[in-house]
């Protein structure tokens, strides 16, 4: 027994400590594996960031802007960021000094990352349980703003970004590191945009360019980036004044600003003065014409944010004097239920729109310019495509000749008939095509139109710049058209033929500059020849008896003998037009009612006055002669349609003098025959007619009716 006792005592003591070392160690052991492969992951982070060059900027972009031709603003592209970066020397000292004093006192001092400010963040956290203060650089706030797409607040989005930014630093100094990220930095958002960039900030609070900046303002615009909607002065005032006086004060403790500077500045209200400087356009119409012209080219996001300067063709002169025309000659047009009044000219050279001017409609139409937005129906100034087709043909206007009694009715292939009438009603006589063209006879023209087929007038108009959809039926030769044509459309297409042949789409935009110094020109397309230049000439010498001789006559010259054109009215004379060109502009006037198809009266002397004041005023005197070309070959048509007889009974159609009757609401256009414009020429003037009581406004004008059957607006 005391044998065992001893043995018992001899056995080893172990201490205490034993009992926790050995735990400790054990978790000691554990945590250095942990670490170490928490630092290997870290390490495999940071390495794995892409090579800075092959990563696209995802900066907000750069507000796109047009001007007018002689440079000046007409408004900013609207997205939902607004930025105009500028260079190092246009940044303001204030702006860049303050910046730095609040996001990253030593940032000449130390490389891409702040390992001191890391330790004093980190600290910082421990101390206050949670993260209550970053260690970010410009720099890593630079790379974040031009390269992290949707940053999330993650430990591997800050490795990346620490990669990068050491990356950034080793390619630029820290100048350009600091004039880049004033450019990039969120300033906030006012109305829907968010101000990207101190000029774009600096216009947002203060309608002023970011250079004009004082001590105060800087110190504002400063604040914002940590926290912009926060800070944001417009919705939070008081947190904007806070924020600035806590820059003012680490810019005094910096030594940027003396302690009296800083007690004055501090005294002074936040001083904001909203700038509307990217939400006012000056031209709306204009503006949304050319938008719309560059979102078809170069696609949305590249409008929106490229940068692009784009400069209109519209000649401010030119659209003074066209928005004088519409306003002062416009015989019949009153504001609120009246007829109104729309022109668009081009120059034939290039394409380019020079003018597009249009009278006010109802007040909810403010939005609505009737030179390019309306399809009105075009009366006889259609049957120029039906003339171009029979001379592109081989068909000779002035031995062609066809039978002008009306009514007529005609067969349709395919089946059926067509029964179509001059503006008079009954009439008769045989009719060359030129005389036929100079009277608008609806009866030659709709003869002449089966005779060429009008799958081959659609594809003439459509060669010659008509957009608007067309059905190639026998109707739209003399102006029946399913949905009508613009005004802007019609200069574009007789524009072919002031051109001598030669097509060029409309233009509103003569050039586009982009932000890396790339240039468009527009006026240099070369564009697409339709005609030859003797079929040009030969139609163009056609129509220049219409203002000498025909339903233009009287209200259509404008001093140059070199001038051509064509009347039209559609069905119960609710829309007139004149469409009619020199070789320096091309001009088409459409008036009519906007919602309604009331009668408006005859093309030639409710649209010709507006045209000629137009026109006079726009070649002031210079009046170049059209270029004839070689004569094409061109013989008489023989076909079912026409006569064999060479009597034209134009000058005997011409002696309805004092025809004082109404025109029947037939399927009439200008006067669409002889007798019919011509008529109303050579009786008293057509009084204006009282203003009828306004009906409900709609918001964009009624469509025409439908054409086809008995229908053959002129």
């Amino acid at each position: 027994m005391a044998t065992r006792v001893r043995r018992r005592r001899r056995k080893p003591h172990h201490p205490i400590w034993h009992k926790v070392a050995i735990p400790l160690g054990i978790i000691l052991a554990l945590v250095l594996v942990a670490g170490g492969i928490a630092a290997g992951w870290a390490l495999d982070i940071y390495n794995s960031a892409p090579p800075l060059s092959s990563l696209k900027p995802v900066q907000k972009g750069r507000s796109s802007a047009i001007y007018a031709a002689d440079g000046s603003l007409i408004g900013f592209i609207r997205s939902e960021n607004v930025r105009q970066p500028l260079p190092e020397k246009s940044q303001p000292q204030v702006l860049r000094d303050a910046t730095i004093a609040i996001e990253d006192k030593n940032f000449f001092e130390h490389g891409a990352l702040d390992y001191e400010g890391i330790a004093r963040a980190a600290w910082k956290d421990l101390q206050a349980g949670a993260a209550v203060q970053g260690a970010s650089t410009i720099t890593q706030q630079l790379v974040r703003n031009l390269y992290i797409h949707n940053p999330e607040n993650t430990l591997k989005r800050k490795l990346i970004e620490a990669s990068l930014a050491v990356e950034l630093e080793e390619a630029h100094d820290k100048n350009w590191i600091l004039t880049q990220y004033l450019n990039s930095a969120p300033y906030g958002t006012v109305e829907g945009q968010t101000a990207v960039g101190a000029e774009a900030a600096s216009q947002t609070y203060f309608s002023k360019p970011a250079k004009k900046l004082n001590l105060t303002e800087a110190a504002l615009l400063a604040g914002l980036p940590q926290a912009p909607s926060e800070y944001n002065p417009f919705l939070d005032p008081k947190a904007a004044l806070k924020r600035r006086n806590e820059v003012l004060q680490v810019m005094q403790e910096q030594g940027y600003i003396t302690g009296e500077e800083y007690r004055e500045a501090r005294t002074h209200g936040l001083g904001l003065d909203p700038g509307d400087k990217y939400q006012v356009i000056k031209d709306p119409f204009l503006f949304d014409l050319v938008q719309n012209e560059l979102i078809d080219k170069y696609g949305i996001n590249t409008v929106r944010k490229g940068g692009l300067k784009a400069y209109t063709t519209i000649d401010p002169d030119l659209q003074a004097k066209a928005e004088y025309a519409v306003e002062n000659y416009c015989s019949v047009c009153y504001p609120e239920g009246g007829p109104v009044a729309g022109l668009a000219s081009v120059n034939p050279s290039n394409g380019a729109i020079v003018a597009l001017a249009s009278t006010e409609g109802f007040a909810d139409e403010s939005q609505f310019n009737y030179a390019w937005q309306a399809r009105r129906q075009p009366g006889s100034s259609f049957k120029t495509f039906v003339l171009t087709t029979a001379v592109k043909e081989g068909i000779d206007p002035g031995s062609t000749y066809y039978d002008g009694t009306s009514p007529k009715t005609l067969e349709i292939p395919g089946g059926g008939t067509w029964t179509v009438n001059n503006s008079e009603g009954e009439g008769g006589g045989t009719y060359d095509l030129e005389s036929a063209t100079w009277a608008s006879v609806n009866v030659v023209f709709a003869q002449l139109d089966l005779d060429v087929g009008p799958e081959n007038v659609t594809q003439t108009a459509q060669e010659m710049g008509i957009e608007s959809p067309l059905q190639s039926v026998p109707a739209e030769g003399i102006g029946g058209l399913g949905v009508g044509v613009t005004p802007l459309e019609m200069a574009d297409g007789y524009a072919t033929l002031a051109s001598g042949g030669i097509h060029h789409d409309p233009t509103a935009v003569s050039k586009v500059e982009f932000p890396n110094g790339k240039v468009d020109d527009f006026e240099k397309d070369p564009g697409k020849r339709v005609l030859t230049e003797g079929q040009a000439y030969e139609v163009t010498r056609i129509l220049e008896g219409v203002i000498t001789q025909g339903t233009g006559a009287g209200y259509t010259s404008m001093g140059c003998s070199s001038a051509a054109g064509k009347t039209g009215t559609s069905e119960e004379l609710s829309d007139a037009w004149f469409v009619g060109f020199t070789p320096l502009f091309s001009t088409a006037v459409w008036v009519g009612h906007p919602t309604s198809r009331e009668y408006t009266g005859f093309g030639g002397p409710t649209a010709g006055p507006i045209w000629a004041n137009y026109m006079s005023e726009a070649v002031e005197g210079d009046c170049p002669e059209f270029e004839a070309g070689s004569a094409p070959d061109l013989e008489g048509l023989d076909s079912d349609h026409t006569s064999s007889s060479g009597y034209n009974s134009y000058e005997e159609e011409e002696s309805y003098e004092g025809y004082e009757e109404e025109p029947e609401a037939s399927e009439d256009s200008d006067g669409g025959d002889a007798g019919g414009e011509k008529g109303a020429q050579e009786e008293a003037p057509t009084p204006e007619p009282e203003p009828a009581p306004a009906p409900e406004p709609a918001p964009a004008p009624a469509p025409s009716p439908p054409s086809g059957g008995g229908v053959s607006p002129g």
